[in-house]
Order: structure tokens, then C-alpha cells, then sequence
């Protein structure tokens, strides 16, 4: 009798599964076309509208799932968690605000080119820092385990990737020492990014005192299916007076040991002075989201004699504004003299073309230095159509040669430099948690346009005749691919 009636509804299914898949079909157009009118009105940029519209539509069994988990455009649990705490994020900020050395910092707020930078964010320009490039794995990884090694009350760490390897191992076992030593380390990944990394791994730090917590992004009932949205920042700080940013995970790769990618050319900024507490401010806001609590932190800024002044500009989903995508149209609208942009991938939307088209219309020197071996094969089909609109206005790329180009930096007139995690992506612009480190320097950006030079002897420049001759199959792959740039 009990499998009588499975047997029944079987039988059922069988002789009307046509009813069935007609009935289903129709669900998933009305499905198709509310999500299409939806995204229609709520996706922030037409080209994505237009994709998701396409797609809803024409194939609804398989895109309106996809669209109900990557569709959504505001990160609104993490935006909730910073209201609900509001009282004592404002208070560690504002507590920062009557701190900050700000003898020159009058000097960068009032710089036309830089002045809408600090509406981005939750704190000005700050002068008294200390910043040192640096150039690759090696230099980077080489700080980044003496200044751990040297913390004295706790360490601060954040990764898009942390990896179960040798590097990882390393830093893992660092990391063990400190904790045995009574110094608090407080960590935290994105479960995305570092999907790899076994239970053991986390299991080892965890039981010997480390406190490392996943991001959390799919945390809470309205957000089981934002898989959509990354913590893309890079993050190490000690003792509140130390703090480095890049685009450097925690991975072999990064050290030159990638089986196909190497050598893997990337650069970080390490800092010293009341900017690392702005870091600091940043990571705390994700490590509330996380944890829900915040750790107890030196929030007293040290005492420098440098004279870099430096904005420490994080930017996500959860803000107002696409605060990213309003960065880089800043920066190019602004440059008066030069405008040099290093990133691994480069698909921005109408907007950033266009402003781009404009800054080499009216003279600007704009060259964008791009990976000549790419890690994302669909990426870089992406992006020969944002190429072929602005070559042919005077922007000049240039392909790097020499293993993979990862970092993230950014060169304006003689003074303003960029070193961050933000790509020239639309997943940057506006589903990544990002940070990047903005310096008004020419000291500093003298130190970046030898490095950036350096870079460009190992490049090739792609000619527009180059351009001309691509194939219409090559063209027309690249335009559909662009399309859905909004969808990866």
C-alpha cells in the first residue's frame, strides 16, 4: 500500500507530462517576462538591462533562476547590518574626523580634481602617511609577513583568496605563532573566491586561536541567493598603524608559481600613518557584517613627519551610489595632462567609453596597459569592443608581455596616484567590494611613473591598423560577449 501511491502519481506524471511541460512552459514565460520588467526597471545600466531583458524572455527556464540569484544590484543586508550599527561606526569615524592631521589636507579637498572623491567616502584626505610601492609578490608578501611577525596587539587580514598552498601555509603558520603569543588576529574571506580552501585549513587556524570568518554574503533570509556580489578587497593591518592594500591574494600564483600565467605582475601600497586607520575603518564595517560585533582596536593615530596626502576610498554595492563606477569617471573627466590605467580586465559600460573618448579628444595622454595573456578568455573577447571604440579616438593600449598583468593602478597628471583592487569592469563598478589608495603626491607619482615605465618597455602598443583588420566573426563574438559583460 505505501508504494501504491507513488506509483499512482508516476503513472500520472507519465501520461501527462505533456500537460505538464506545456503548463511549466507558460509559468516560466510569465516568470520570464515579470523578472524582464523588473530588471528593466531596477538594473542600473541599459546594457545590463537590455541583456538580462533578452535573455528573461527568450529563455526563461534557465535565465529567470539565474537572474533571481545574480540579478540584484544592491547589497542590501550589509547596508542594513551598517544602519543597525550605525551609533558606533559613526563614532569610531567621527572620533577619526577631529584626529586626522589636516595641515594640507585643505589643499587636496579643495583641488577641483580631487574634491568629489571625498563625497565617496567616509573620511578626507588625510596628510602625515608614509606610502611604499610594492612591485610584486615578492616585495609585498616580504612586508606583509615582517610587519605580522612584528604586531603587538592584533593583526587584521582580508582576502578575496586565501589558498591551501604553499604561501598560505606560510602565513597560516605565521599567523598561529602570533596567536600563541596573545596578539588577536581577525580574519576574513570571501567564501566565493576562496572556495577551495578545505575545512581543514580553517579548521587548523581556528582551533589554534585564530579568528578567521567567512564574508558572509548570502547571510540572512533575503540574501540566500546574492551569490552575485564579491569582497574583492585585499587587506593586512597592525596595530592600527600599518596597513597594506593591493591586488595580491593569498596564492602561489602571486609568487611566480603559476603553471601556465607566470611571471605575475602585480603591485600593492603599504602605509604607515593615520590613512591605515581609514583601512582600518573599512575593514571593521565588513568585519561587523561577518561577526556582528566589532573588535576591540587602537583607534588613536600615530604621530609621522611624511607629508603624503592620502584618501583611502572603499566602495561596494551596499553604497548609495555606484561609488566605483563614479571613481573612474571622476579620475578621467578630471586628468588635465595624463591619465594611465593598469588593469587585468577591461569591459566598462557607456559612461566610462565615452569619458574615456573625450579625455583623448581634448589632448590627454590616455594609455591603458592590459594583459597580453589573459586568465578570463570571455573577459578579454569582452573587451575588444570597448577597445575598438576608443582606439579609434586616441586612447592607446598596450598588451604586457611578460606573464600575467594583475595589478590595479592608476596614473593622473604629475601628482594623483592609484594603487587598489578595482578592475575596469562592471563588477568593480558595482558588485564588488573594493578599496583603493589615492595619493596626492608627486613624490609618489614619480615613484609610480618610473614603475609604469618600466611596465611599458615590456609591453606592445596595439595599432589601430591592428584593429581594422579584425574579422567579422572576431567583431561579432566580441559584441555579443559585451553584451552580457553585465551578467559575469
Amino acid at each position: 500500500m505505501a508504494n501504491y501511491a507513488p506509483l499512482e502519481l508516476w503513472n500520472w506524471i507519465t501520461n501527462n507530462l505533456a500537460s505538464i511541460s506545456a503548463l511549466l512552459a507558460a509559468v516560466f514565460a510569465i516568470l520570464g517576462m515579470l523578472s524582464a520588467l523588473e530588471a528593466i526597471l531596477k538594473t542600473r545600466t541599459a546594457q545590463g538591462a537590455v541583456a538580462w531583458a533578452i535573455v528573461l524572455i527568450g529563455f526563461p527556464p534557465l535565465f529567470v533562476p539565474l537572474y533571481w540569484i545574480f540579478g540584484r544590484r544592491k547589497f542590501r543586508g550589509y547596508a542594513l547590518a551598517k544602519r543597525n550599527n550605525h551609533l558606533q561606526i559613526d563614532k569610531i569615524a567621527n572620533t577619526l574626523l577631529t584626529k586626522l592631521p589636516c595641515e594640507t589636507t585643505v589643499q587636496s579637498s579643495n583641488d577641483p580634481r580631487l574634491i568629489a572623491l571625498e563625497q565617496l567616502t567616509t573620511l578626507p584626505f588625510s596628510t602625515g602617511n608614509t606610502c611604499q610601492l610594492l612591485i610584486n609578490g615578492h616585495s609585498a608578501f616580504k612586508e606583509m609577513f615582517a610587519q605580522i611577525d612584528a604586531a603587538k596587539h592584533y593583526v587584521l587580514l582580508e582576502f578575496y583568496i586565501i589558498r591551501d598552498d604553499e604561501i598560505g601555509h606560510k602565513l597560516a603558520e605565521l599567523l598561529i605563532k602570533k596567536a600563541q603569543q596573545g596578539v588577536c588576529i581577525y580574519c576574513v574571506y570571501d567564501e566565493i573566491g576562496s572556495l577551495k580552501l578545505s575545512n581543514q585549513y580553517l579548521h587548523n587556524l581556528r582551533k589554534n586561536g585564530v579568528n578567521i570568518r567567512p564574508f558572509n554574503s548570502t547571510k540572512g533570509l533575503g540574501n540566500r541567493l546574492q551569490l552575485n556580489f564579491r569582497n574583492h578587497r585585499k587587506i593586512v593591518v597592525c596595530d592600527g598603524n600599518f596597513a597594506l592594500v593591493g591586488g595580491m591574494n593569498i596564492g602561489d600564483e602571486y609568487r611566480d608559481m603559476h603553471p601556465v600565467l607566470t611571471p605575475w605582475r602585480d603591485t600593492g601600497i603599504a602605509i604607515s600613518g593615520p590613512a591605515a586607520q581609514a583601512v582600518q575603518l573599512a575593514f571593521a564595517e565588513d568585519w561587523f557584517w561577518a561577526n556582528e560585533s566589532l573588535p576591540a582596536l587602537n583607534w588613536q593615530t600615530a604621530d609621522t613627519t611624511s607629508a603624503t596626502n592620502t584618501l583611502v576610498l572603499a566602495t561596494g554595492p551596499a553604497d548609495s551610489t555606484d561609488s566605483c563606477a563614479l571613481y573612474f569617471l571622476n579620475m578621467i573627466h578630471q586628468a588635465t595632462k595624463r591619465l594611465w590605467i593598469v588593469s587585468p580586465y577591461f569591459v566598462p559600460d557607456a559612461p566610462v567609453i565615452h569619458a574615456l573618448q573625450l579625455a583623448a579628444m581634448r589632448g590627454i595622454d590616455v594609455r591603458i596597459m592590459l594583459p597580453a595573456k589573459p586568465d578570463k578568455l570571455l573577459i578579454q573577447l569582452s573587451s575588444y569592443t570597448a577597445i575598438k571604440e576608443t582606439l579609434t579616438r586616441g586612447v592607446q593600449f598596450y598588451y604586457y608581455q611578460e606573464g600575467f598583468l594583475h595589478q590595479k593602478v592608476m596614473l593622473v597628471d604629475d601628482d594623483i596616484s592609484v594603487v587598489g583592487t578595482a578592475n575596469m569592469d562592471n563588477r568593480s563598478f558595482r558588485l564588488n567590494f573594493e578599496l583603493c589608495i589615492i595619493n596626492h603626491s608627486v613624490e609618489f607619482a614619480s615613484k609610480m611613473e618610473d614603475m609604469l615605465n618600466n611596465d611599458f618597455k615590456k609591453c606592445r602598443q596595439l595599432l589601430p591598423r591592428e584593429v581594422a583588420q579584425w574579422s567579422l566573426k572576431r567583431r561579432l563574438l566580441s559584441r555579443c560577449a559585451y553584451l552580457f559583460a553585465p551578467l559575469q
